[in-house]
């Protein structure tokens, strides 16, 4: 019986060590994942500064907190579990719901290089002039439009995260899910913050009871701060366009083969397969976006006439 005992003993023990040389696969699972996802990350460092711009400076951090606190419940709460079990019942779907994803992705940057370009701004009619909104329904209506677009990338980060734990112990696929959500919701939040309060760091900075070379500093922060601003919107819109593509052609054999061409005939200069990788992806995602928005318009004008005969009868 003590034999038998200690037989136990023995197997717990050889248990225990098996799952501990697992573990210690989870970080370099969590590293080699967030760098499958940094150009979602991007887009989404790129993208979130504008829902606090035009709002009261006070309340910029507090706002970003909440969109931040939303981001992770979806992504620990739904994404997550969806992406599990997703996974475990229906696999062959997670290459689809990633490609449509992407489409999305693409169709977003389409609608903002195209207002970028537009000959025709909107002008405010006076039904909209007469419209007024309180601070805190703005407040309130950019929260609810930062956590939609988040939950979107949320979406690809936590699939493209499940994609690189497949076949791993399912005790690894949690924490790996579990550490790139926390990590990733962290950083970019966390970033987005120092972003939006850079202006006020240099005003503080710039105050006469500093060094001189600091009060300087302090000046260059705030001058730059609307530039930077600028080019992250360009650079959001470019992640948006180039992730949402390469997502799309690593669905797609054909296309996966092609980029994977591409990048080998470049491999001697990384930098600039890299580059030609981006370009070409972010071309793709433009010509994808254009499509994406005629079928978009095409629904529109289907349905939007079935309402309004509907209505009339």
């Amino acid at each position: 019986m003590a034999s038998g005992f200690f037989a136990l003993l023995d197997d717990i023990s050889a248990l225990v060590k098996a799952s501990a040389a697992s573990l210690d696969d989870v970080p370099a699972m969590v590293t080699k994942t967030t760098g499958k996802v940094s150009g979602i990350v991007i887009d989404d460092t790129a993208v979130t500064p504008k829902y606090v711009v035009g709002l009261d400076p006070s309340r910029e951090l507090s706002i970003i907190y909440r969109i931040a606190k939303k981001s992770l419940v979806n992504k620990l709460l739904i994404l997550s579990p969806a992406a599990l079990l997703l996974g475990y019942f229906a696999p062959w779907a997670i290459t689809p719901v990633l490609m449509l994803g992407g489409a999305y992705l693409c169709f977003e940057g389409y609608e903002k290089v195209h207002a970028m370009f537009s000959k025709h701004p909107t002008v405010p009619t006076q039904s909209d002039a007469a419209i007024t909104i309180t601070p805190e329904e703005l407040e309130k209506e950019r929260v609810t439009g930062a956590v939609r677009t988040d939950i979107i990338l949320s979406a690809e980060i936590m699939a493209i995260a499940y994609s690189q734990v497949v076949g791993q112990a399912l005790l690894n696929q949690v924490l790996v899910m579990l550490a790139v959500a926390v990590f990733i919701t962290v950083a970019v939040y966390g970033f987005v913050g120092l972003i939006v309060k850079a202006d006020d760091i240099g005003s503080h900075l710039a105050r006469d009871k500093f060094h001189p070379a600091l009060q300087k500093f302090g000046r260059g922060i705030v001058k730059f701060m609307p530039h930077f601003l600028g080019i992250l919107s360009y650079v959001g819109t470019a992640a948006m366009l180039w992730v949402g593509a390469e997502i799309i052609a690593h669905g797609i054999p054909f296309t996966s083969h092609l980029l994977h061409d591409l990048e080998e005939a470049l491999a001697h200069i990384p930098a600039l397969a890299w580059l030609a990788k981006v370009l070409v992806c972010a071309i793709g995602g433009l010509l994808v976006g254009f499509i994406v928005e005629k079928i978009v318009v095409l629904l529109k004008k289907v349905f939007g006439n079935k309402n309004a005969r509907g209505t009339h009868m």
